[in-house]
């Protein structure tokens, strides 16, 4: 709960795992239209969106949460180097996607795609399943571990915006 003192500060703890409860909805989205495959570039276009969202809201992490955090919060600097690795990790499988979806889109038949392709849907299903999982451990491990710093008082010099609000796909 919000206290007056703090009371934006505490909001933030909330509004965080709010966006990573949209970022969660955001990729069951994509998995779940993954098998649909118009010609119309649906599928880069979404997977793209989804990919650029999970990107900024970890470099806002990276480059504003996480700096700030330190200097009000040295303390945590294991926790939050835990979170910058986890983020490492995870761009290299969003990179993984976007490649997958780039070929997936320019395939000229997807039904000619095999098991063994690339461009295979069931390709990009398997790294957006094993997203999902460290996407779900890394956030949880980032509420639990930030939360109370975050409403015990880390002011917002404006880290807030890439981090909380990245847009509607």
């Amino acid at each position: 709960m919000a206290s007056p003192v703090n009371g934006r500060t505490a909001a933030l703890s909330l509004q965080l795992s709010r966006a990573h409860q949209d970022l969660r909805r955001r990729l069951a989205d994509v998995r779940t239209n993954l098998g649909r495959r118009p010609d119309d570039g649906t599928l880069l276009t979404h997977c793209l969106a989804f990919c650029t969202a999970l990107t900024n809201h970890h470099q806002g992490e990276d480059d504003g949460l996480f700096a700030q955090l330190l200097r009000e919060r040295p303390d945590l600097a294991p926790t939050v180097a835990k979170l910058v690795e986890d983020h490492g990790f995870i761009a290299a499988i969003l990179t993984r996607v976007r490649d997958l979806a780039e070929q997936a889109a320019a395939a000229p038949d997807a039904d000619a795609a095999g098991p063994a392709d690339p461009a295979d849907p069931e390709a990009i299903g398997r790294e957006l399943d094993g997203l999902a999982a460290i996407m779900d451990s890394h956030f949880g491990y980032e509420e639990r571990a930030i939360s109370a710093a975050l409403d015990a008082g880390v002011p917002d010099d404006g880290w807030s915006e890439p981090v909380l609000r990245f847009g509607t796909p």
